[in-house]
């Protein structure tokens, strides 16, 4: 009976052009690391630089919750289950913040220069998102007053800089999305335990360090 169910779930994902791992990724993230996740918006298939949302001039095609709303992430299995049977080519998003970790993001040139300093360095990072055009260094969860006293200390601080804080959303691997597919530059390491991550002191410290060490000057993207 398992072995006919299975085949149904990929007869399935086939089918709408889904991909199986998507749902399977989106159980380890939402069950053994504990993090919420929701569906994101698919890329419009016309033009994947497009978005299938309704706003026209989307600036994350593909990258982003709509329906459900950000507020819907959860770590139940079964609506987890549910969301990507029913869209299974759907993004992963993750809901940054509270029980997952939030995120630093720059460019995707700079960030490769500025993590070769770092490893040269011996710093220690935790798990790094990549897409064609941003990386996302993810961090412990941290507070506005605690990001606006860090930044505040600070006598540069790169306007190319995101952070991904309480109420924010990431694109997690094997996302694909207007803008190319999401993958692990940094993977986390094999188990059931959720990734290790660093503070985001740590991690903004060294990186501004680094951009302005190397004297990349990251464009706005």
């Amino acid at each position: 009976m398992r072995e006919i169910l299975g085949r149904r779930r990929r007869l399935l994902s086939r089918r709408n052009g889904g991909k199986p791992e998507l749902l399977g990724a989106a159980l380890t993230f939402a069950t053994e690391w504990q993090w919420p996740v929701l569906p994101g918006v698919a890329p419009d298939p016309q033009g994947r630089a497009r978005c299938a949302c309704p706003d026209p001039e989307c600036t994350v095609p593909g990258a982003h919750p709509f329906d459900p709303g950000l507020l819907a992430a959860t770590t139940d299995a079964r609506m987890v289950r549910w969301w990507w049977t029913n869209r299974p080519s759907a993004p992963v998003i993750l809901a940054t913040g509270g029980r997952a970790p939030c995120a630093v993001s720059l460019p995707a040139l700079a960030a490769s220069r500025a993590l070769a300093l770092l490893d040269r360095r011996g710093m220690r990072l935790g798990p790094v998102l990549a897409s064609p055009t941003r990386w996302a260094l993810l961090v412990k969860p941290y507070s506005m007053e605690q990001l606006g006293e860090l930044l505040y200390a600070k006598d540069f601080v790169p306007g190319s800089l995101r952070f991904h804080g309480e109420g924010g959303y990431l694109a997690l691997p094997p996302s694909e999305t207007g803008q190319g597919a999401v993958r692990w530059e940094r993977a986390p390491l094999p188990g059931s335990a959720a990734p290790w991550v660093p503070d985001v002191e740590a991690v903004v410290d060294a990186v501004v360090d680094a951009l302005t060490r190397t004297g990349v000057s990251a464009p706005e993207m």
